[in-house]
C-alpha cells in the first residue's frame, strides 16, 4: 500500500514547482447515476462532459454528488497538465474521469482509499504536491464522505439559490471548487489567481470571469471538462451585476 501511495506522490515530482499554466483534458462523458425526483419532470438535454449529463433529481444536503461536488475538485486540483490528466497521467495515474478515479477508491471505506490518503498526508507526501495548495478541510471532508457513501457516479439538480447571493456563501465556494486548484497564488494558471476576493473582483469587473465560465464566444472556456451549472453561472452573474461586493 505504501508503495502505491508513494507512486502517486512521485508522479508529480517532475512537474515544475511553479506552473505558469494549467490545462485540463475533457474526459469521456461517464454514465451518471441519477436519483429519481419525487415528481417526474421532462429529462433535460445532456450537458457538458464532466458536468451533469441529464436526468431529474433533487439535491440532498446529506449527500456528496460526484458530478456536482467531487469531480470539479479533482478536475481543478489533480486532473491537470503535467500531473494526473489523461495526457500526462504522471507515473500512470489518470484522474480524468469517474472510471479512472474509481480505481483509487475503496467504496465505503475512505481510510483504505488511495485517493483520500494522499490528500491527508503532510509535507512532500501529500497531494497536490507542494507548493500547490492542499485541499481544504471542507474539501477533504467531501472526498471522505463521497467515498464512505459508496463512491457513486451520481448527480443532482436543484438547491441553487439565485435570490440571495453573497460572495462568501455562493461565489467563493464556487471558486474554491472549480478554479483555485489551478488558479492560485502558487500556481497562477495563465497568470490568473482566483484565491482571494480582490483577484476575483478584478476579473469580474473586466468581464473575463463571466465570459470564461459561460463559454462565451471570444473567451477561453473554463473550467475545461467540468462546466458550471447554468444556475451557478447565474449566481455569479447576479453577484457581478449587484456590484461584486465582498459580502
Amino acid at each position: 500500500m505504501k508503495k502505491v501511495v508513494s507512486t502517486i506522490v512521485l508522479g508529480c515530482v517532475a512537474m515544475p514547482l511553479l506552473m505558469l499554466s494549467c490545462k485540463h483534458e475533457i474526459p469521456t462523458p461517464p454514465n451518471v447515476v441519477i436519483t429519481p425526483s419525487p415528481t417526474p419532470t421532462p429529462t433535460p438535454t445532456p450537458g457538458t462532459p464532466g458536468n451533469n449529463t441529464g436526468g431529474n433529481s433533487t439535491c440532498s444536503a446529506d449527500t456528496v454528488y460526484f458530478q456536482n461536488d467531487l469531480f470539479p475538485l479533482i478536475n481543478s486540483g489533480c486532473n491537470t497538465s503535467g500531473c494526473h490528466d489523461a495526457v500526462s497521467h504522471a507515473d500512470g495515474v489518470d484522474l480524468s474521469s469517474y472510471d479512472k478515479i474509481r480505481g483509487y477508491v475503496s467504496a465505503g471505506d475512505a481510510a483504505r482509499s488511495k485517493l483520500y490518503k494522499v490528500l491527508v498526508k503532510s509535507g512532500s507526501e501529500r497531494m497536490p504536491l507542494p507548493p500547490l495548495p492542499a485541499f481544504t478541510a471542507d474539501q477533504i471532508a467531501k472526498v471522505q464522505k463521497w467515498i464512505n457513501q459508496g463512491a457513486k457516479n451520481n448527480a443532482c439538480t436543484g438547491g441553487c439559490d439565485t435570490t440571495n447571493i453573497t460572495y462568501t456563501a455562493a461565489v467563493q465556494p464556487l471558486m474554491q471548487t472549480y478554479c483555485t486548484g489551478c488558479h492560485n497564488a502558487a500556481s497562477p494558471g495563465g497568470g490568473i489567481d482566483l484565491s482571494s476576493y480582490a483577484q476575483v473582483k478584478t476579473y469580474a469587473s473586466n468581464g473575463r470571469l463571466l465570459g470564461t465560465i459561460s463559454y462565451a464566444t471570444g473567451y477561453s472556456p473554463m473550467p475545461k471538462g467540468s462546466k458550471m451549472q447554468d444556475c451557478q453561472i447565474t449566481q455569479i452573474r447576479k453577484w457581478i451585476e449587484a456590484g461584486a461586493l465582498n459580502n
